[in-house]
């Protein structure tokens, strides 16, 4: 199974990451000309959040409050654009979170795309698995934010290490690689030498039931009679993946 999903922050300028910090013109430049020869028939905020829509895995209010509402302001023309590269605008407005995916063609045929699939990990599969469970719990719980330990984290990647594994030290290293891996992807939102993460709401629309499920499968299959964790029934959208022995779905790269 391959689920083509939005691209990393490499995706379109490798070692960038679009952001609200970066500078937005001056109150009152309302030129839709930025520099000589400009054709574009964009504002900058509009092209801004395009960009970020691009480089990023995802934009939400929280990690992108001003491109975040310049999309709901000019959802129709930022679709627009996307959909001249044959990508499609999802967008999950009660979660606040919105991404790109690749468009498919009504007769069946594949369009020229900029993403293409890598996989996820075993351990990122895994820890994507946890931080939606946690994810659930939290907000039923009626929290605002949710937050889990690193620690936490490695412990329930570890707690589904088959029979069979005696390299205890690597397997610790792939759990805390894949991590890393998520946080890069903006599933949990802190600096990656923190312990103490919040888990972004993206991780339920980004990680739909059924696909979950069909991850969960494999993972299962490949730990031979390892148990597998529950999944609750919820009405989500897309992404996942891992590789070699492990689920066969994608996450974008560049």
């Amino acid at each position: 199974m391959s689920v083509e999903i939005e691209p990393t922050e490499e995706t379109v300028a490798s070692g960038e990451t679009a952001t609200d910090a970066e500078t937005w013109p001056e109150a009152g430049e309302a030129s839709v000309s930025l520099f000589e020869g400009d054709e574009g028939g964009l504002e900058y905020a509009q092209r801004q959040a395009l960009v970020a829509l691009l480089k990023q895995r995802f934009i939400s209010a929280r990690t992108h409050p001003r491109d975040w509402q310049v999309l709901l302001d000019h959802e129709r023309v930022l679709r627009s654009r996307l959909n001249d590269l044959f990508l499609e605008l999802a967008v999950d407005r009660t979660r606040e979170v919105a991404w790109k995916r690749q468009a498919t063609s009504e007769t069946g045929g594949r369009f020229p795309t900029l993403l293409y699939d890598a996989a996820w990990s075993r351990e990122e599969t895994l820890v994507l698995v946890h931080l939606r469970d946690r994810l659930r719990a939290g907000l039923s719980a009626g929290d605002a934010r949710v937050y889990i330990d690193r620690e936490d984290i490695v412990e329930y990647v570890a707690s589904f290490r088959p029979t069979h594994a005696t390299d205890e030290a690597s397997d610790e290293k792939r759990a805390r690689n894949a991590v890393l891996s998520v946080v890069k992807a903006g599933l949990l939102i802190g600096a990656p030498a923190d312990d103490r993460y919040e888990i972004s709401e993206a991780v339920e629309p980004l990680l739909p039931l059924e696909l979950l499920q069909e991850l969960l499968e494999a993972l299962r299959r490949s730990n031979g009679t390892e148990p597998v964790p529950p999944v609750a029934d919820t009405d989500l959208f897309d992404v996942g993946g891992s590789d070699v022995s492990d689920v066969e779905a994608g996450k974008e790269q560049p």
